[in-house]
């Protein structure tokens, strides 16, 4: 049987879209191990197809050849393939530095070398989907269609809920950040509006997921919830770790969230759902799953003037009015979750 190492990318969202490849490649009888940065390992470890996780023990940034080469160390000898996800130089010295033979993965940053079998990367017009794009790693066809799927054990979502006193199918989840930049954030006001006619119509719960950089805008949306009379708003930025959250998320009722790697985690645990997208594209990223519905207004014939500069891509609106987002009213995401 061959023993795979992957090493995995370092967000969330692309390391959801790296399950299918991951279920084929365990599926023809590979064994994987998954080297991954910590704030990413728990997403792997929702993937019963992999044998075991290492967190890497690298910062964000710069290329830390001590510490690479001493995991190389400790992992050489132990596996017969890698492939390598991500397409940075410093993602591919490991299994070079390991001694793996045989070590797949994109040309990436001009790999000549580090990699046997290297694909050549896409263009930037092409833009192929995220699931397609890690699954031709695989060497094989037919990842069109493939749905990222994570599973956690109900035993564990339940003692994860049972410290933050959530009941299954309780609560929705609202996730307002976007780590990329504002031109992928709905407003904070449109999130609060949402929020109290979630409240108000259906006397659910709400909870704010997201990191401690998204703190100030979870806690101005709680403030606003509050201000209209309800105590039905839980705010859990900054204090749940990932695991937590991958757990808070799966039991929801339904997850609101920008294009992000909590909406990748949504759609890969088939919660209904309603993902906003702004200077992204769906076409490349969007939410796999049949419960998951996408509004974006380049898409709508009905929307005027016309979006003719979606999707740019940038982290700030380049024509500074964001209407790709402003004009996405809280009634419409309302009327989409019932």
């Amino acid at each position: 049987m061959t023993r795979t190492l992957i090493i995995a990318p370092q967000w969330i969202g692309d390391a959801v879209m790296t399950e299918p490849l991951l279920r084929r490649l365990h599926a023809r009888g590979e064994r994987l191990t998954v080297g991954a940065l910590p704030w990413v390992a728990p997403v792997y470890r929702a993937m019963p197809q992999v044998e075991r996780v290492i967190e890497f023990p690298f910062a964000h940034g710069g290329l830390q050849w001590s510490a690479r080469r001493a995991m190389a160390c400790e992992l050489r000898g132990q596996f017969d393939r890698a492939v390598v996800c991500p397409n940075s130089l410093k993602s591919a010295l490991i299994p070079w530095w390991a001694g793996i033979s045989e070590r797949v993965g994109y040309q990436g940053e001009s790999r000549w070398g580090l990699l046997t079998k290297r694909l050549p990367n896409p263009s930037k017009t092409e833009r192929p989907p995220m699931v397609s794009f890690y699954g031709a790693l695989s060497g094989e066809a037919g990842f069109a269609d493939a749905q990222p799927q994570l599973t956690i054990a109900p035993t564990d979502v339940d003692a994860a809920l049972a410290t933050l006193n959530l009941a299954r199918g309780a609560y929705s989840v609202l996730v307002p950040g976007a780590e990329y930049g504002p031109a992928k954030r709905w407003p904070a006001a449109h999130f609060a509006e949402l929020a109290r006619q979630l409240v108000q119509t259906s006397g659910q719960s709400i909870v704010l997921l997201g990191s401690a950089k998204d703190s100030a805008v979870c806690a101005e949306i709680a403030q606003a919830v509050q201000a209209n009379g309800s105590s039905h708003c839980l705010d859990l930025s900054g204090r749940t770790g990932l695991a937590e959250a991958l757990a808070v998320v799966s039991a929801a009722r339904a997850a609101v969230s920008n294009d992000s790697g909590m909406m990748h985690v949504a759609a890969a645990f088939g919660v209904p759902q309603v993902a906003i997208f702004g200077s992204s594209s769906p076409r490349h990223t969007p939410p796999l799953s049949a419960h998951a519905r996408v509004v974006w207004l380049k898409d709508d014939p009905t929307y005027q003037p016309a979006l003719d500069c979606a999707p740019c891509f940038e982290r700030v609106c380049p024509l500074g009015h964001t209407r790709c987002l402003q004009d996405v009213t809280p009634q419409r995401v309302f009327a989409l979750l019932h």
